[in-house]
């Protein structure tokens, strides 16, 4: 156990440290103060319940001391990990929903279920949703930035813009909003590209696996290609609108490679992985919700079971 630990601790910190420049640069460009007010209270908030959730499943003690099975601690710093996507994934300065969020995650998305390795669903997604539904108001209300009015994390600003653009064509909101090549003013483009890098890196480290980030982004891309007609009011929108201008890159590659949540084989992760991108798209195009990103993962998460039952190999393998 002291071993299982040791690497599970080792893991999330790396993951924690690639989150890390995404997070860094949004406070740059988007409202260091509120950035930094995300991060403390999903920090405190996340070792708080995960400590508190611990003792009430273990009375005995955090450290299992006065059993002899084996205890979890709160040294595996998954609960770091999840108050940071949770952080990174809200407005920058809405405490509230951020505490809601964090609390619910741990509480509901991983202790509920039994703790670390047991979640059916991804925990940072149950918490988006719930703060979500229950503060649609501030998790919605992103700051302008410096210059531009868009964001690249939850779609409040730019997503919502498109989805009651009325007559304005697609190209005109995403030249307004677009922010590539202006990273001295508010280009949060590039924060979405950020995550996206700090991703790869797992990929390439082999943290993480990378067939269900491919699958998402492929089937995004290609559904984004059916619907774009070249940008008039009445497009679907483009693949880089779809890929920029929302929490793409970071859900896919710090939600979506979730190893509990997502399904065991090869051919799971990928059928999983479009999945799961061919729901962003139909609820960004034709739901109620200008992003559908935490429904769309939740919904994929509940056919893990299935498709590791359907889709069994003998490369079964989570990383």
């Amino acid at each position: 156990m002291p071993e299982q630990n040791a690497d599970a601790r080792r893991i999330m910190l790396v993951v924690a440290g690639c989150l890390i420049p995404g997070l860094a640069l949004q406070a740059v460009l988007i409202d260091p103060i509120g950035v930094l007010l995300n991060v403390l209270t999903a920090g405190v908030v996340a070792l708080a319940t995960d400590r508190l959730c611990l003792r009430l499943r273990n009375p005995e003690g955090l450290q299992g001391k006065a059993t002899m099975r084996p205890q979890p601690t709160v040294s595996d710093a998954s609960a770091l990990v999840t108050g940071l996507i949770v952080a990174a994934a809200l407005p920058p300065g809405t405490v509230s929903a951020v505490a809601l969020a964090t609390l619910t995650a741990l509480a509901l998305g991983k202790h509920a279920y039994g703790g670390l390795g047991n979640n059916v669903f991804n925990p940072a997604m149950v918490g988006y949703a719930i703060a979500l539904i229950s503060l649609p108001i501030s998790t919605a209300n992103w700051p302008a930035g410096s210059s531009a009015s868009t964001d690249a994390l939850s779609g409040a600003t730019v997503l919502t813009t498109f989805k009651y653009r009325g007559a304005a064509t697609v190209d005109g909101i995403w030249t307004e909003a677009s922010g590539f090549g202006q990273l001295a003013g508010a280009g949060y483009e590039w924060v979405a590209l950020a995550f996206g890098i700090g991703g790869a890196v797992l990929f390439i480290r082999g943290y993480a696996a990378w067939r269900p980030a491919a699958g998402m982004l492929i089937a995004l891309i290609l559904a984004a290609l059916a619907g774009y007609d070249n940008g008039s009011s009445a497009s679907l929108g483009s693949p880089a609108y779809h890929l920029f201008a929302g929490g793409t890159l970071l859900a896919a590659t710090f939600v979506l490679t979730d190893p509990v949540s997502h399904p065991a084989s090869h051919r799971g992760q990928w059928v999983f992985g479009l999945i799961v991108g061919l729901l962003v798209y139909g609820i960004r195009a034709w739901g109620n919700y200008p992003d559908g990103i935490a429904f769309a993962v939740l919904l994929g998460n509940a056919l893990t079971p299935y498709l590791d039952r359907r889709l069994p190999t003998a490369e079964s393998t989570r990383a």
